[in-house]
């Protein structure tokens, strides 16, 4: 057999096994589904004038300036801003919120508790 014989019967069952694999999906409820939700999406878009980059500036907004996230965690200075951390004192309930380790009521506690006791009072730690 010829090389290019051989090459056509290879397509010719390429194709029947493709044709088998779409009737397979034309009769699929949820590609009926899809079908006629983009049918109908389309011809919505053309009843309005309206293109899917409009469509989907419509459906999910982007801020004109959007900022890099990272940018939005730096401070003036171009330093990371530092996580609130969020203690609570088990002896009396009291709570301290701190972005550094230099706060008052932080360091009376450490001083009286020790750090690793008031490291274990930490509730949570945020952005």
């Amino acid at each position: 057999m010829s090389s290019m014989l051989s090459n056509y019967m290879q397509k010719e069952q390429q194709l029947k096994q493709l044709q088998s694999e779409l009737e397979k999906l034309q009769n699929d409820d949820r590609l009926k589904a899809e079908l006629e939700f983009k049918d109908r999406l389309e011809a919505l878009m053309r009843e309005f004038d309206k293109s899917a980059a409009d469509v989907i500036e419509l459906l999910n907004p982007q801020p004109a300036a959007a900022a890099p996230k990272s940018a939005a965690s730096t401070t003036s200075t171009g330093r990371r801003k530092r996580k609130l951390k969020i203690y609570k004192n088990p002896n009396t309930g009291e709570v301290v919120e701190t972005r550094g380790g230099n706060q008052k009521t932080l360091k009376a506690w450490k001083d009286e508790f020790g750090a690793d006791t008031v490291e274990s009072w930490l509730v949570r730690v945020e952005e």
